[in-house]
């Protein structure tokens, strides 16, 4: 596991970096990003061998709690870093509390800036929810020559402005691989198809924790049930909570304090006397 001083300056091992990334491009090898956003997601997502996570920016130093060793991308808030100082702001106190990349949806110039500091940035194409205005809706991106060969330019401007991966957000599978053969990005694939470098899906979908399961999407638990469950219990327990106090069985003689009979009459006496 490759051992690096962090852009906090500690030492590390992580168990991959930007180098290793950049590597994956054309050996066949993909590694898996999930969502994380406590110490305990971080640190299952260790534990099963997830190599990355990515997470709100304001929650890296909650995920280093659980997890030094995955590698950490920190989501810049849209609307919490505008002006270019607040982007670079934003984007230093993310790798300096312990993330490995940033990743930004604005623009060409805003990944430039950060690029220039020597932040590892990652962009984001495809579908961009925050802006699907633009697309009319939520859709797959990619699905005409004509579209699919305006979003090779993005890809191309990504690279131009020094970003080093892309998140790609449901485009058409096959543009996905045609696209991935001649971009030096490392591509994260979030329901883009296999020939990606990175493979993405979010914990919630894929722990069966989500309302709907998006098409892209595959759940190998049912966290849902159990959340569920709990919260059955939690109502039971409360409701039973409240009917004990209503009928007068709670507290019980066995879940308060005593004092024994002789301190007690003498702390009456005092009360009597007025002492």
């Amino acid at each position: 596991m490759p051992r690096i001083f962090d852009f906090g300056g500690r030492e590390v091992e992580r168990s991959l970096t930007v180098a290793d990334l950049r590597q994956l491009k054309g050996s066949g090898r993909h590694v898996a990003q999930v969502t994380a956003e406590t110490a305990e997601e971080a640190a299952a997502a260790e534990a099963a061998g997830i190599e990355m996570v990515i997470c709100r920016a304001a929650n890296v130093p909650r995920l280093r709690e659980g997890s030094k060793r995955v590698f950490v991308t920190a989501a810049l808030g849209f609307a919490e870093a505008i002006t270019d100082d607040e982007i670079l702001r934003s984007a230093f106190a993310a790798v300096t509390g312990g993330a490995d990349a940033v990743l930004t949806s604005r623009s060409a110039e805003a990944v430039r800036l950060i690029a220039r500091e020597q932040i590892p940035v990652m962009g984001h194409l495809g579908l961009v929810p925050r802006k699907s205005t633009w697309m009319g809706g939520m859709r797959a991106v990619g699905k005409t020559a004509k579209e699919a060969a305006e979003l090779w330019d993005r890809f191309r401007g990504l690279e131009d402005a020094g970003a080093f991966a892309a998140e790609c957000e449901v485009i058409a599978a096959d543009v996905m691989a045609e696209i991935n053969k001649r971009t030096s990005l490392v591509t994260v694939s979030l329901g883009s198809g296999p020939s990606a470098d990175v493979i993405f899906l979010f914990t919630s979908d894929i722990c069966g924790e989500s309302q709907r399961l998006p098409r892209h999407a595959r759940a190998w638990g049912d966290v849902k049930r159990l959340q569920d469950q709990v919260k059955q219990e939690r109502l039971a327990a409360l409701k039973g909570f409240r009917g004990a106090v209503a009928a007068g069985d709670f507290p019980a003689k066995g879940e308060v304090a005593a004092i024994p009979a002789d301190e007690l009459e003498a702390f009456r006496l005092r009360l009597e006397n007025g002492s």
